[in-house]
């Protein structure tokens, strides 16, 4: 009986051991799976997925930086044709209605590749930028509307040069309190 206790006691601890090295291989592999399908988005994916009905920049700083997140994708990016045409619908949705109404959707469109390969066949990048400080936001009234006017400076580079731009944009608040931009003009 002694020889059939030590044998039960062998399986018993053998059953247990294949357990526990399984069990271990279970715990560190569960997780690899997960991690290998994790892609990485690009910017230009991160500005599209942006819902500007759920989540619309609440103040004009917000509302330059988002312009200039989708700006840098316009200029310094790969897309296909249609995420261009996607950003570009995307960047309206923070303009101004009098804005917009300025050029139809196909000019604006034209006007907008043209720009863009201008930009890159010069060899341009936007390197950085920088907006006023919150403080330096001046908000004014015009015509019954609240407006704000702000600063941003851009950093470009072209091939090995550094280039500096300070832009002065104008923002109106419209009738559901958005601010949008109302346009911009090179700051002399």
């Amino acid at each position: 009986m002694k020889k059939s206790g030590i044998i039960k006691v062998a399986i018993i601890g053998i059953i247990l051991a294949v357990l526990v090295v399984g069990y271990f291989y279970y715990l560190s592999n569960v997780g690899k799976d997960a991690e290998e399908e994790v892609v990485e988005s690009t910017a230009v994916q991160i500005v599209l997925v942006r819902d500007l009905e759920k989540n619309y920049p609440p103040t004009p700083k917000e509302v330059i930086k988002y312009f200039n997140e989708i700006s840098k994708c316009f200029y310094n990016e790969t897309y296909t044709e249609d995420e261009l045409n996607s950003m570009a619908m995307k960047i309206q949705g923070i303009y101004d209605d009098e804005l917009i109404a300025v050029k139809t959707e196909e000019q604006y469109l034209k006007d907008l590749r043209s720009d863009i390969a201008d930009f890159k066949k010069q060899d341009r990048t936007i390197s950085s930028y920088e907006l006023s400080a919150s403080t330096d936001v001046e908000e004014f009234m015009e015509n019954g509307y609240t407006c704000a006017r702000l600063y941003c400076n851009y950093n470009i580079r072209q091939g090995t040069q550094m280039l500096t731009s300070r832009v002065v944009f104008v923002l109106r608040k419209d009738e559901d309190n958005h601010w949008k931009i109302l346009g911009w003009d090179l700051d002399n």
